[in-house]
């Protein structure tokens, strides 16, 4: 039988190996996705150099996906091709209840990405914000958001997934209602309002993220994910980055319950941690109906495949993902037997599709 997706031709032996990892948390385990050079990230230096931008045509945009994942077919690696929605990625919200959204061109990553202007004045003029209608056809945003999803499942159907995007709820969507900064002094002088607030997001995320899974398909009854490639059931992708600035404490007190409520909606949840959020390391990794934890490199932190070794005697047998890991570095630690287990190592810089395949050979022999 062949995989639902004709861009992945390995796919159910793929699935296998990610079910290994996500739900039978194997810790002798490893998976790996090979990033060969890409004409399509090259294109769209050209047609959406990075900066400020307008809403693209998401139609272009879906080829832009579908060129992207089949310049790898041959690649024989863990990754299952599915497209995340960066232009639903963090400005939906907000352009859903009347926010004026901004769009960011990134090339390099294949975004184009979108945020919102801070909505209102003051804490008091939120009694004033309606419910979020899911059934509002006069909704700019709503028609815009389904609109895109529709023309991707029909540009995609049969070769590639769709990819769920991120939640922007609890303390996130008071950072899209007033900033980062006042919602801050909000918890402090207006607690009662900023609990209001993270109701009212659980409810806009959970109305948002059923659309998507009313309207993209499951992948034989599992997620894409963009970073985790595939998890079984239907699967969040959650943020705390509110509480990357705040301490352990400030976290337990106003972060976990949000974000246990919201996973406990659906399947599970993913979440990302930065690197200055790496002091919520075993906190995050025990929020029920957690599936992975992604790690995030960031400027004047140690890069997150030098500390494997530290993250896991922090979070136990979560399943960890990581970016950005040099091909020659990699292949050097895979030859050495110095890989952790239990990890979704992403590899860069791999110079073509045999170099990808034959070290994708080396990873499934790999023995813990």
């Amino acid at each position: 039988m062949s995989f639902p997706l004709s861009y992945k031709p390995d796919g159910y032996f793929v699935l296998e190996r990610l079910r290994r990892l996500y739900q039978d948390r194997d810790p002798s385990i490893i998976l790996a996705s090979m990033e060969i050079p890409s004409p399509a990230l090259r294109e769209m230096g050209v047609t959406h150099p990075a900066g400020f931008c307008e809403y693209p045509d998401p139609r272009q945009r879906a080829r832009f996906w579908d060129a992207r994942f089949l310049e790898k077919i041959d690649v024989r690696d863990d990754s299952i091709p599915s497209a995340y929605l960066s232009e639903m990625d963090q400005g939906l919200y907000g352009g859903l209840v009347g926010g004026e959204v901004r769009f960011l061109s990134d090339p390099d990553m294949g975004w184009v990405s979108s945020m919102c202007k801070p909505i209102l004045n003051d804490w008091a003029d939120f009694d004033q914000l309606a419910p979020f209608d899911s059934t509002d056809q006069n909704n700019k945003w709503l028609a815009r958001y389904v609109r895109q999803l529709d023309i991707f499942v029909e540009e995609s159907r049969g070769k590639w997934g769709i990819s769920h995007f991120i939640l922007i709820d609890s303390l996130n969507f008071a950072y899209e209602l007033r900033g980062a900064t006042e919602t801050y002094y909000g918890v402090i002088d207006h607690p009662e309002t900023i609990k209001q607030v993270i109701d009212y997001a659980f409810d806009l995320n959970v109305k948002v993220q059923n659309i998507l899974f009313e309207r993209a398909p499951l992948l034989e009854g599992g997620t894409c994910s963009n970073f985790a490639g595939w998890i079984p059931g239907r699967i969040v992708s959650e943020s705390i980055d509110p509480f990357h600035m705040t301490s352990v404490d400030y976290f337990e007190e106003w972060g976990r319950e949000p974000a246990e409520r919201i996973l406990a909606q659906f399947d599970g949840g993913v979440i990302h941690i930065h690197g200055n959020g790496r002091h919520l390391f075993r906190a995050a990794s025990t929020i029920k109906g957690l599936k992975a934890i992604l790690l995030g490199d960031d400027k004047g932190f140690p890069p997150a495949y030098e500390i494997l070794g530290q993250v896991r005697r922090q979070v136990g047998d979560v399943p960890l993902i990581v970016f950005d890991v040099e091909y020659a570095d990699f292949c050097r630690a895979l030859k050495e037997q110095r890989l952790l287990g239990g990890v979704f190592y992403h590899v860069k810089n791999v110079p073509d599709v045999d170099s990808a395949n034959r070290c994708m050979d080396r990873v499934r022999e790999y023995k813990l």
